[in-house]
């Protein structure tokens, strides 16, 4: 990596530095000639004012280091800068001009009109801001005679900030070779009026005509905040229109605030299934966080490593990374070293399954605050393997439970599922027995102990998750297999889950289970034809295969039963099923059966335990066909 050539940036510097000192010392002669109109008569005033205020230019020139402004990208708060250090110094010279008069000191031969500051200063913003606009100008101009003769006509869905902020990247950068042609808004007051010379063409619904009018090549969605159905229409505009479009990302993955060309890409499937974004309330995930030591089980996985991601900038003491997967947190170390230099965390490799191996941990970290995240949760693979998901969703969320409870564990927040709900697999019916154990923990925790799960449906782009299997599988040229024609899910983002998983391990209501508001459920075979669709392709290319339902699924999936019912909680996304009371006594005595048949590898009765402990539990093997049971409508509640 060679050297940074500071010898060319002093001198550089330097050049600015005398050119702003000239310029502004240029101002007050200029500001005389103005205002007089004996101009003979008033050169003794001329010297003896520009003398007396240089050394006062010349201070604040260095005080507000003008000189190391980048005047090729000078923009507002440059000339922020420049306004204040003039604002500073026109109210040093209005208070000297006026003591000048107040105290008699004018002469025939020293006269300095009592408006000479305010013309100076009209005049040094002129000249200091001209020669920086003039080098961004040039710059640009210069760019523009470079850039591609051919440019790429852009059309922008939005007119607000992230379309306003694009339109200026693309002016700036006219190398890039795109050219905005107009806006398109919901808005009517912005309808008729022009943002930086681009015009606001009309409604969103003006699309078509738009896209054949100004020979659009390309449609921009600059709209982070809109909802899937938003985004779904303009694709389906752009597609019979054979245009091609591309997206803002949305506002979630905007980190920075600062909106770049090179953040434009293509429309993924979690667009069109966008919801409004998630307010969340900062100060109360702070007011647990920050400071804290926070341990994360199944740090690795999908949902793992988001909530150690979307924790960070609530700035917690330590994170203790917890998984059994050595590559998983390998791949989150090295990501975290790169985005987050200095973050404090330790590494464990470890399995919940190992009581002892979690004690010592537990002792050794000294964890204020656990995510418990590490899970199987295939839901075939455990179908064939159910003492698996014995052994580790439930008697794994035991031990963390058990060992928080006696380590004096502020807060434990258990990641569940809507599959726990009226379950049908092995796997949904182990978290709804994770969910038991949960809730008798919080009634035996101490004072200022809080235990709760959390229950949602499906993440998009987790491991295992449908969206990348069907990616795959129009990759190979299909077809995409879809288990039935009216199976339902519910689904949110990676981002959303995490961010809602946090928010509930706020709202510190012991023993609750708490239900997020997954929206809508989406057809599997909708999901598989936006994918296709979003491929480029159709379904006369890539054909839907039907295979049906696979062992332990059902064609919807419910995040509460029929008894429990909801209230709401104090975020508008988040609810509290009204779960009836588990008694200790009679979940010890049903886990050490569960354990005993799980030891044993007894399928059956693994099978026989869960249907006594879970009267909903209809395992799939004795079903001809799945229960279909209404969605849950959290408003409808």
């Amino acid at each position: 990596m060679s050297k940074p050539d500071y010898k060319a940036s002093f001198w550089v510097m330097t050049f600015k530095f005398v050119t702003d000192a000239v310029l502004w010392l240029l101002a007050a002669p200029l500001a005389f000639v103005l205002r007089v109109d004996d101009l003979a008569a008033y050169g003794l005033s001329i010297a003896f004012y520009t003398l007396v205020t240089a050394p006062i230019k010349i201070g604040l020139l260095w005080l507000n280091e003008l000189y190391r402004q980048t005047w090729r990208r000078a923009g507002l708060y440059d000339l922020y800068i420049l306004a204040r250090a003039v604002a500073i110094y026109s109210g040093i010279t209005v208070s000297l001009v006026w003591a000048w008069h107040a105290f008699g000191l004018s002469r025939p031969q020293l006269l300095l009109p009592r408006s000479l500051p305010f013309l100076e200063a009209a005049l040094s913003l002129l000249l200091l801001g001209g020669v920086r606009f003039v080098r961004r100008w040039l710059g640009e101009r210069r760019a523009r005679s470079h850039s591609p003769q051919s440019r790429h006509r852009v059309l922008l869905a939005g007119a607000g900030e992230a379309g306003t902020l694009m339109v200026r990247e693309m002016q700036r950068h006219p190398e890039m070779g795109f050219e905005p042609v107009g806006f398109l808004d919901d808005d009517p007051a912005k309808w008729g009026a022009t943002i930086l010379g681009v015009p606001v063409l009309g409604p969103l619904d003006a699309l078509p005509q738009a896209l054949r009018e100004h020979r659009v090549d390309e449609v921009l969605i600059a709209m982070p905040s809109a909802s899937g159905r938003v985004v779904r229409r303009i694709i389906e505009a752009c597609q019979q229109a054979g245009v091609a479009y591309r997206t803002m990302p949305a506002l979630h993955e905007i980190l920075s605030g600062k909106v770049l060309i090179q953040q434009i890409r293509e429309v993924r499937v979690e667009d069109l299934l966008r919801r409004e974004p998630i307010q969340l309330d900062l100060e109360t995930i702070a007011s647990y966080l920050a400071g804290k030591v926070v341990l994360v089980t199944g740090a690795g996985g999908s949902i793992g490593s988001e909530i150690v991601r979307q924790m960070i900038r609530f700035r917690p003491q330590r994170l203790i990374l917890l998984g059994r997967g050595e590559n998983s947190l390998y791949e989150l170390e090295k990501s975290l070293r790169f985005d987050w230099p200095g973050l404090h965390y330790d590494l464990v490799v470890a399995d919940v399954r190992d009581l002892e191996r979690l004690r010592l941990i537990f002792e050794r970290t000294r964890p204020q605050i656990v995510f418990h995240a590490a899970a199987h949760k295939h839901v075939p693979l455990m179908e064939l393997n159910p003492e698996e998901a014995i052994l580790n969703n439930v008697f794994g969320t035991q031990h963390v439970v058990q060992v928080a409870r006696d380590m004096g564990v502020e807060r434990l927040v258990n990641i569940s599922t809507d599959k726990a709900v009226n379950p049908t697999s092995i796997m949904g019916a182990s978290k709804r027995v994770a969910e038991y154990v949960v809730q008798v923990a919080a009634a035996q925790a101490r004072p200022g102990q809080v235990f709760v799960s959390v229950r949602f449906g499906n993440v998009l782009g987790s491991r295992g998750s449908v969206v990348p299997l069907f990616q795959e599988q129009i990759r190979r040229g299909g077809p995409v297999t879809v288990t039935h024609p009216e199976v339902k899910r519910y689904f949110m983002t990676i981002a959303e889950a995490a961010q809602l998983v946090l928010q509930a391990g706020g709202l510190g209501d012991n023993g609750a289970v708490y239900v997020l508001d997954m929206g809508e459920p989406i057809k599997i075979v909708d999901l598989a034809r936006d994918l296709i669709r979003l491929s480029g392709l159709t379904e006369e290319t890539i054909p839907i295969v039907f295979t049906g339902l696979r062992p332990g699924e059902k064609l919807f999936e419910e995040l509460l039963t029929a008894e429990e019912g909801v209230v709401s909680s104090r975020h508008e996304k988040i609810f509290v099923a009204r779960t009836a009371p588990v008694n200790a006594q009679w979940l010890e005595t049903h886990l050490a059966m569960l354990r005993e048949a799980a030891r044993q590898g007894n399928a059956a009765r693994i099978r026989d335990v869960l249907r006594q402990m879970i009267p909903t539990y209809r395992p799939w093997q004795t079903d001809s066909a799945p229960a279909v049971i209404p969605p849950y409508e959290p408003h409808g509640q």
